[in-house]
């Protein structure tokens, strides 16, 4: 049964769960302000970004809504005067970016409407709750039972799903909540397929019944009983239920876990459910303590159907970080370690993954946490739920309730949920491939940039040049003195030119060298040299001189005769 006139087509393929990232890259100074330039980036892809200009005015209305939270924003102080001073706007520039980086980084704040909308404008500038009362005002028209009592503010994280308070005009008294969600990117089953497989949750006891659910082209529609007491979260939290997700749970103001027999029995009721959807092929993946709800000491899973209209985990910015976690089976575990680390401190782990826990109640409750969120179990991958199951934590848990699910999946059925998880599964994949490839490349990027590998990559370079400049210096010599050799044709140590050594093969002079002079006439063979500043090509050729010396081509000296005519 469609519920819309008109519905639009298609589905919202944008991952709202994605994180945004956001650079203050510069600033304007006009007239009478200053405007911040920001670049915006969802995901790991520089091409998915955009810029947005934003005015410190802008930045204080931001953080006056999210004062709701309880958390103290580094937001910068106002100044009325000197404020369009350079320094100024430099120093306030360096705590804007600052305040950007806290909200972009926690949690709850990132994934609120309210920051979505600062920082993509373009993609959600959408009335939600205006859209949804239209769509459920639809569907009222054709069933004229239900009635709508109050809407429910931001009592849950997702941007496209709101919630409203309503009775059955046939049980007045009973007060039941409807919830409204756009279709995500991971819808693979048809409106047919949905409306069966919505059937199978009443008849599993730790699962939260649902009074009626149907589903159009583009949107769905569940109601349930309201519970009083809210979810398990809120138990933790002590928190109202109807009032904002903001306010019940990024500040809580008493931290206080469970007792270790609650810790004990809520796991092992969780763990159970787990596994019966496991054994029977059937998708989850949305498990945390706002989707439990407590009924006495009972636990019972709530948005079964949320992996059915394709929407994206309230973990996935988490568990899609570590490619060993590419099942939904490993990622129900990852998310019961995030449930079991609130059930035990009475708030989220500061950071996934983590190898510091605090002190708990039993040693047990650790080996569990260990098992899932420590950096070894992030590269190693997930335990089962039934390896969980067997741990001391939940092994000696008698279970009181007695009511024997029946949860029979008809074969087409069957097929179409296998697709659907497949799907699912494949994208988380490819997620986190593209992932692992940008933090490889980030981190060979800034390995490379770093000053101790600049250090490195200039010693290398001088140690090379060194090395380069000796063996061209020894390739020189090596040349001057073959060339040396070759010209005196003795392969022996230079002797004393007063003892010379005799030559076995021709005297040649090297092209380098010029040729001794030759003796002057008439002169003695002189018996000391004195050595010349460039004492090796003098050697030589000295050397050849007195090898090619012959006593015959001495001429005799002329004496003075007396009997000779003197010429006045």
């Amino acid at each position: 049964m469609s519920f819309m006139e008109k519905p639009p087509a298609g589905k919202v393929l944008l991952d709202d769960t994605v994180p945004l990232t956001a650079t203050i890259e510069a600033s304007q100074s006009l007239q009478s302000h200053t405007e911040y330039i920001i670049r915006v980036q969802r995901g790991i892809s520089m091409d998915n970004s955009w810029q947005i200009v934003r005015r410190y005015s802008d930045f204080d209305l931001l953080n006056n809504s999210l004062q709701i939270s309880g958390l103290s924003l580094p937001l910068p102080p106002k100044k009325l005067i000197g404020n369009m001073d350079r320094e100024f706007i430099a120093e306030r520039q360096r705590g804007l970016q600052n305040f950007l980086n806290v909200i972009t980084t926690h949690h709850l704040l990132s994934n609120c409407e309210l920051v979505k909308k600062f920082l993509d404008p373009s993609n959600y500038s959408a009335n939600y709750t205006e859209i949804a009362l239209q769509q459920v005002s639809m569907f009222f028209r054709s069933e004229p039972k239900w009635e709508v009592i109050e809407p429910l503010k931001d009592i849950g994280w997702r941007l496209r799903k709101k919630y409203f308070l309503m009775k059955c005009k046939n049980q007045p008294k009973e007060r039941l909540v409807l919830s409204w969600a756009d279709l995500g990117p991971d819808k693979y089953l048809s409106d047919k397929d949905f409306q069966c497989a919505v059937k199978l949750f009443l008849l599993h006891p730790y699962i939260y019944h649902i009074t009626f659910a149907t589903a159009s082209e583009s949107s769905a529609l569940v109601i349930r009983t309201f519970n009083e007491k809210g979810t398990l979260r809120d138990l933790l939290y002590k928190a109202k239920p109807k009032d904002p997700f903001l306010k019940k749970y990024c500040s809580p103001k008493k931290p206080q876990g469970l007792e270790l027999q609650q810790i004990k029995t809520f796991g092992r009721q969780i763990l159970e459910v787990l596994k019966f959807l496991h054994e029977r092929g059937f998708p989850y993946g949305h498990l945390h303590a706002s989707n439990v709800m407590l009924e006495g000491e009972m636990c019972k899973l709530l948005d079964l159907e949320n992996s059915l209209l394709g929407l994206p985990a309230f973990y996935r910015s988490y568990f899609s970080q570590f490619r060993k976690i590419n099942t939904l089976e490993s990622v129900d575990v990852h998310c019961f370690g995030h449930l079991l680390y609130e059930l035990t401190y009475g708030r989220p782990p500061d950071s996934i993954p983590t190898d510091d826990f605090p002190l708990a109640p039993s040693l047990s409750v650790v080996s569990v946490l260990e098992s899932i969120l420590s950096s070894e179990a992030s590269k190693m991958g997930m335990p089962t739920v039934s390896e969980l199951l067997q741990m001391p934590l939940f092994s000696d848990v008698i279970l009181t309730n007695s009511e024997k699910p029946h949860f029979k999946i008809p074969t087409k059925l069957k097929e179409a949920l296998k697709t659907v998880k497949e799907s699912i599964e494949k994208r988380l994949i490819e997620e986190q491939k593209l992932i692992y490839q940008h933090r490889r490349l980030t981190r060979a990027q800034s390995h490379h940039s770093s000053e101790e590998e600049k250090k490195k990559r200039k010693i290398l370079a001088r140690k090379k040049s060194k090395r380069s400049a000796l063996e061209n210096g020894e390739e020189q010599s090596t040349k001057y003195n073959n060339s040396n050799n070759s010209g005196s044709g003795a392969s022996s140590p230079l002797t004393s030119p007063s003892s010379p050594t005799p030559s076995t093969a021709g005297a040649t002079t090297s092209q380098s060298i010029p040729p001794p002079p030759p003796p002057p006439p008439e002169a003695d063979i002189p018996t000391q040299v004195t050595s010349p500043s460039v004492h090796g090509t003098c050697r030589g050729a000295l050397l050849n001189s007195i090898q090619n010396f012959k006593k015959g081509t001495l001429k005799k000296a002329k004496t003075n005769d007396s009997s000779a005519p003197r010429i006045c």
